[in-house]
C-alpha cells in the first residue's frame, strides 16, 4: 500500500500498478472496511482498478494522521466482500446494434459468433463506476478480442450499448458520446434515479452477459 497527497484534503492510495483480481482484491476490501467505519473524519471513497481515492475532513484528519489510520489497518481479510449471486445481464448480439463487430471480425480473424462467445462466456468484475452514473468498468476480456478505443468517438452511443476497450467491457447507461467499441444492446436499466446509488451495479459486483434473441430484446424493452 502506498499513500500519496492528492490535494490539501485527499489522498490516493496505491496497491499495485497493473489491473488483476489480486491487486484489486486489496482495493475492495479496503473500500468495504472504510465504508463500514461510517465515519465523519471519511467523507468521500472512489475505488479504482489499482487504487482508492479518498477525501477526508481536515477538522478530524491531516494527512499525517489519515496516513498512520491507513498504515495500521488490521484483519482486511476477513472482511467478506464475495457477491454470491452473479447478475445476468441478456444482450442482443448483432451487426445491427453492435456497430463495430464486423471491424473487430476482420481486425482479429474471428468470426462474429466466436467474438460474441468470448465476450459473453466469461464472468466480469466491476472494478469501477465512472464517466456516467452507472458506467461501470468491467475486466477482463479475452485477449483475443482486445481492441483500443476508436480513433475517433462516435457522437452518440444509444443506450443499452455493451461496448470494448482494451481489457475492460462496459454498458453505456444512456445516450452520449463515446469512444468504445460496439459489440451488442441490452434492455438492462443501468441508472435509476430512485436507487440510492443510482445504478443497481456498484463496485465488487460480478457480471455475466448471455446472448439472446432479437425477438426476446425487444420484449424485454429493448429499442433498436
Amino acid at each position: 500500500m502506498k499513500i500519496k497527497i492528492a490535494s490539501a484534503d485527499s489522498i490516493i492510495i496505491y496497491f499495485g500498478n497493473e489491473i488483476s483480481q489480486n491487486v484489486f482484491k486489496n482495493v475492495n476490501k479496503t473500500y468495504q472496511h472504510l465504508l463500514q467505519l461510517n465515519t465523519k473524519g471519511i467523507l468521500e471513497l472512489i475505488p479504482s482498478y489499482t487504487s482508492i481515492f479518498l477525501r477526508y475532513n481536515i477538522f478530524i484528519y491531516d494527512f499525517s494522521s489519515i496516513q498512520t489510520y491507513l498504515l495500521n489497518i488490521k484483519n482486511i481479510e476477513n472482511i467478506n466482500t464475495q457477491d454470491e449471486n452473479i447478475i445476468q445481464i441478456d444482450a442482443y448480439y448483432s451487426k445491427e446494434v453492435g456497430f463495430d463487430l464486423e471491424n473487430i471480425s476482420k481486425q482479429t480473424k474471428l468470426s462474429i459468433n466466436e467474438i460474441i462467445d468470448l465476450h459473453s462466456n466469461k464472468i466480469y468484475d466491476i472494478y469501477a463506476i465512472g464517466f456516467l452514473p452507472g458506467f461501470a468498468y468491467m475486466a477482463s476480456v479475452d485477449k483475443r478480442i482486445q481492441l483500443p478505443r476508436l480513433k475517433s468517438p462516435r457522437k452518440l452511443v444509444p443506450k443499452g450499448s455493451v461496448s470494448i476497450a482494451n481489457e475492460q467491457t462496459s454498458i453505456y447507461p444512456q445516450n452520449s458520446p463515446g469512444g468504445w467499441n460496439i459489440i451488442a444492446r441490452t434492455a438492462f436499466v443501468l441508472f435509476d434515479k430512485n436507487l440510492e446509488n443510482l445504478s443497481p451495479l456498484k463496485v465488487g459486483n460480478k457480471i455475466k452477459f448471455n446472448p439472446i434473441s432479437k425477438e426476446e430484446f425487444l420484449k424485454q424493452g429493448g429499442v433498436l
